[in-house]
């Protein structure tokens, strides 16, 4: 009886021992929080609307996008992810879920892993309606072209009594590209300054040739936007090439010829 009794306790012993390692073992951990990253949607074609755009690693292969727009008109409004920089424009790669009339938008997207996204060469546009297409409500860059804090700012000076003068802005973006932004006062609204990047700097006589062909300048806002990757000749050049880059800007009157030039100023190492 007694050895049946040792027996029974040992067997007790070792079930408790199990029991302990069992609820040791048990993973009490807290589940990651999903990772997501959030960009600024900007106002375009219609004043006061303003939003965001969420990217949400719902798995490793799904991505959610969540839009939130502010100050939106009544109905709902077609969504897209497009290639390319908001400035350049690009092919929609992917078609979203159309903004209601709460403002919100949800989209899964399962074949862009969230990785992908967060680094991809594109931007979010929200237009008005599958009528009114080139309306653009908000629009923003994600991903790579996102313009990080390091930018530099040049000083474009008159020439002659034209009395236009300006600054040329670059900015560069998380994916090493640029974004030059040309900003004149004494333009005239209404219309066209076409503008350039040169080789050499501003005391060239006859001018170097052009490197870069630039947006032309809007009279009317005094502003130009243009995306550069790449120089006119296809080599591909980043915003730190432009820190040492010896050359200059040229804004002009009508066509792009030396004596239309009516203000410049130099850029990079010059």
């Amino acid at each position: 009886m007694a050895s049946t009794k040792k027996v029974i306790s040992g067997f007790a012993i070792l079930a408790a021992l199990i029991l302990l390692i069992a609820c040791g073992s048990k993973d009490n951990s807290t589940p990651a929080p999903a990772r997501n990253t959030t960009y600024s949607l900007k106002v375009k074609d219609v004043l006061g609307v303003t939003g965001t755009v969420t990217f949400t690693e719902t798995s490793s292969t799904l991505t959610t996008i969540s839009i939130a727009l502010t100050g939106a008109p009544s109905g709902t409004h077609p969504a897209e992810l497009c290639m390319n920089s908001a400035v350049e424009g690009g092919t929609v790669v992917v078609e979203l879920n159309p903004v209601d009339a709460t403002g919100k938008s949800s989209t899964a997207v399962p074949a862009m892993p969230y990785t992908q996204l967060i680094a991809y060469d594109g931007f979010i546009k929200v237009v008005k309606s599958s009528s009114e297409p080139g309306i653009i409500l908000a629009m923003g860059d994600i991903g790579g072209n996102v313009i990080t804090g390091t930018n530099k700012t040049y000083k474009l000076d008159t020439i002659g009594g034209f009395g236009v003068s300006g600054t040329a802005l670059f900015e560069k973006r998380v994916n090493g590209s640029t974004l030059v932004t040309i900003t004149l006062t004494g333009a005239i609204a209404g219309e066209l300054y076409p503008a350039t990047i040169n080789l050499g700097s501003i005391a060239n006589v006859g001018g170097g040739p052009v490197v870069v062909t630039l947006s032309n300048v809007n009279g009317t806002t005094g502003k130009s936007y243009t995306n550069i990757r790449k120089l006119d000749s296809g080599i591909v050049i980043t915003y730190d090439n432009w820190l040492v880059y010896a050359g200059y800007i040229n804004i002009y009157q009508t066509a792009v010829t030396y004596g239309n030039i009516i203000c410049h100023g130099n850029i990079g190492s010059n």
